[in-house]
């Protein structure tokens, strides 16, 4: 039994894609540690990181729509899932590294604020002047120092490769900031799977929990050619279904078609670039996973939709705003009277850390619930 790692190494080395990142080929961990003898170094990545507080919190966070706002709307957590779902689909079928994407998924979210997009444009706006926010870095923040479960170092010590693409999941990045990531380069497939999974995921759940919320409707979708092919091919086939279940099917409907079109344009892109191995993905694997320029036109018109009659709807722009509200008492509290702090915040900046940097880090880590409940202490003392 002691040497099953071992032997799912050796599995790897025979299914996956001669560019997939194999797990026993990892440039390792910052703090070295004795192998499990059971799991593979990213399937122990990915059990930290469902272990971590961070992860934890995420079902109290929410993208679109605040967490009191109803038990039915996807959270960061739920959010988190479908996207490691569909990476992991994806890579299965393109012979990449499951484990590898399932655990740069269920960490790529951890940085993120209360209060969805908005909340990070707040922070953003309030640090300035001491370094800004963005939710990328504060992912790799969380999982390289935030988090301390363990007596040997902080943070929760993972492979190289997945803060690699907690990092850059989202594009070439300019790891300039980050010590540890020096170089520019591209990310792993697993990493541009997790990416493109993501938009999968929030585009089509952000319709349904739009639907569910009124403040979309069918009607205003019919202009939506994306979305009104899979409904329209949906009630084709399923006439006397009751909208709801013609709704949920039309969501899965789209998810699978989008999932078939990155397979095939993919591919296509692999065998034009002739790429070979991990590190020839690094130097000049840019934008290899990707949709059809059809399917890229397409989504954009229903983010375009989106951004109009979801994200810019009165009822959000109206928490979005009370959310802003919320941020900024509570940073500015905190900065001018210290002592509303808890005691081991106050601690981490006796040890050296800048006092905005740790308030941030603090006030990234709440829940809606939590930021809202502290911002009403504050008020009625």
């Amino acid at each position: 039994m002691r040497r099953l790692r071992k032997t799912y190494e050796d599995h790897e080395l025979i299914t996956l894609a001669s560019y997939a990142q194999k797990s026993g080929d990892s440039r390792g961990r910052k703090q070295p540690e004795p192998e499990d003898p059971y799991r593979t170094a990213f399937q122990r990545d990915r059990d930290r990181i469902i272990h971590s507080q961070a992860f934890r919190r995420l079902e109290y966070k929410t993208q679109v729509f605040v967490n009191h706002e109803g038990d039915y709307y996807r959270t960061r957590l739920t959010h988190t899932l479908e996207v490691a779902q569909i990476a992991r689909t994806i890579c299965r079928t393109l012979q990449l590294n499951e484990d590898l994407a399932e655990a740069i998924a269920l960490a790529h979210d951890l940085g993120h604020t209360p209060f969805g997009h908005r909340g990070e444009e707040v922070l953003h706006l309030l640090m300035k002047d001491s370094g800004g926010f963005e939710h990328n870095r504060q992912s790799f923040r969380v999982v390289t120092f935030l988090e301390h479960r363990y007596p040997d170092f902080r943070g929760l010590n993972l492979t190289y490769e997945v803060l690699e693409g907690i990092v850059k999941h989202s594009g070439e990045f300019d790891k300039s900031e980050i010590p540890e990531f020096p170089d520019k380069g591209y990310p792993s497939l697993e990493a541009q799977v997790v990416d493109m999974a993501d938009s999968i995921a929030y585009m089509n759940h952000d319709i349904d929990d739009g639907v569910k919320a009124g403040m979309i409707t069918l009607h205003q979708l019919e202009k939506v050619e994306l979305w009104q092919q899979s409904f329209d091919d949906i009630v084709r086939r399923f006439p006397d279904t009751p909208k709801k279940v013609q709704i949920n099917r039309s969501i899965s409907h789209l998810t699978t078609q989008l999932v078939n079109d990155l397979y095939d344009e993919t591919e296509k892109r692999l065998e034009k670039l002739s790429l070979q191995t991990p590190e020839d993905i690094r130097e000049r694997g840019k934008e290899v996973v990707s949709a059809s320029k059809e399917i890229e036109t397409q989504t954009e018109n229903l983010m375009q939709f989106l951004h109009a009659n979801l994200y810019r709807h009165e009822r959000v722009e109206r928490m979005a705003k009370k959310s802003e509200e919320v941020l900024t008492h509570l940073f500015r509290n905190y900065v001018s009277t210290p002592s509303l702090l808890p005691p081991s915040l106050c601690k981490v900046v006796e040890k050296g850390e800048t006092p905005k940097r740790a308030i941030c880090d603090y006030i990234a880590g709440m829940t809606d619930r939590f930021a809202l409940d502290e911002h009403a202490k504050l008020i009625k003392n």
